[in-house]
């Protein structure tokens, strides 16, 4: 490797010039495509996360297929075949009353499962990077790979599982009537109706229920507590399915260990520009390179 880098820099000598415009290639690039992007969403949001979430989907599975990265490409299958089969009857009407329980169960799943391989990971870099991995005799090289593969796996599985949840969110709640994306809701909502699933609610606020128990958010609008927290969490909503009135996350959220779900989705949301948009943006910076001649 020594050797290598040496000769990376024999190659490279007298440079300096070339490599400083490149530099400036990437960086206004990065400023000018995250102010176009930023416009997009803002103007057009649905097809902006529409073509997020295509090449989300699309883009690893080539390197995956280019790597050989076989293993990737197995989870990668299944996951997409179950996902499009939720999807699927998310977007039939009409809606059957089974499938919102159906869709929140498969993506809080996924969810669940994601946060949880990505805390492994974590922990698997961390513990390695202090040398804790030679307590079991485990080699740097294969504990960090470990580790970098799952919190990979975690990231990238909980970004697309959230915009797929959102995008089946927004499907069946339209579907069901109580919530329009813009303008008002095309049913009069009671308390005895859960908006997100439009069931029927039969435990009141104040009373503990034994298979499922009741939330009202500040707008006084009462839903499944299970369907609230799929809303809230999973399919990204931070507003009143109904009225669209803002929703308090700490309020809904009092418990401490529950905080970091939230902290979580987060993180993912931010991750989605680093997975869909940052090949394309390094793909136009070296096209631009080439146009230009520099190597």
């Amino acid at each position: 490797m020594r050797v290598e880098h040496a000769r990376m820099h024999a190659k490279h000598r007298g440079h300096e010039a070339m490599h400083a415009e490149m530099v400036l290639i990437l960086i206004a690039t990065l400023v000018v495509a995250q102010l176009l992007l930023v416009q997009w969403k803002q103007r057009h949001p649905r097809s902006y996360n529409m073509v997020t979430l295509f090449q989300m989907w699309v883009v690893p599975l080539y390197f995956t297929v280019k790597l050989h990265w076989w293993r990737f490409l197995v989870i990668w299958s299944l996951f997409s075949a179950i996902t499009a089969f939720v999807t699927f009857r998310a977007t039939r009407k009409p809606l059957v009353q089974t499938t919102p329980r159906l869709v929140y169960k498969w993506f809080l799943l996924i969810y669940k499962i994601s946060y949880a391989t990505g805390i492994v990971g974590y922990m698997a870099v961390m513990f390695t990077l202090f040398g804790l991995n030679l307590l079991f005799k485990i080699k740097p090289e294969d504990a960090m790979d470990f580790g970098i593969s799952l919190l990979f796996y975690g990231l990238y599985y909980g970004v697309l599982e959230r915009d797929f949840a959102e995008m089946c969110a927004d499907y069946m709640a339209s579907t069901i009537g109580f919530y329009s994306k813009s303008g008002m809701p095309t049913k009069h909502l009671s308390d005895s109706v859960c908006a997100v699933c439009g069931q029927q609610i039969f435990v009141d606020v104040s009373e503990e229920g034994i298979i499922e128990n009741t939330y009202r958010l500040s707008c006084n609008h009462v839903f499944h507590e299970f369907c609230i927290r799929g809303w809230c969490i999973v399919g990204k909503k931070q507003t009143c399915p109904y009225c669209k009135e803002k929703v308090d996350l700490k309020r809904m959220f009092s418990n401490p260990w529950e905080r970091p779900h939230v902290m979580y989705g987060q993180l993912l949301d931010w991750l989605r520009y680093l997975v869909a948009w940052q090949p394309v943006i390094i793909g136009l910076v070296q096209g631009i390179n080439y146009i230009l001649g520099l190597e």
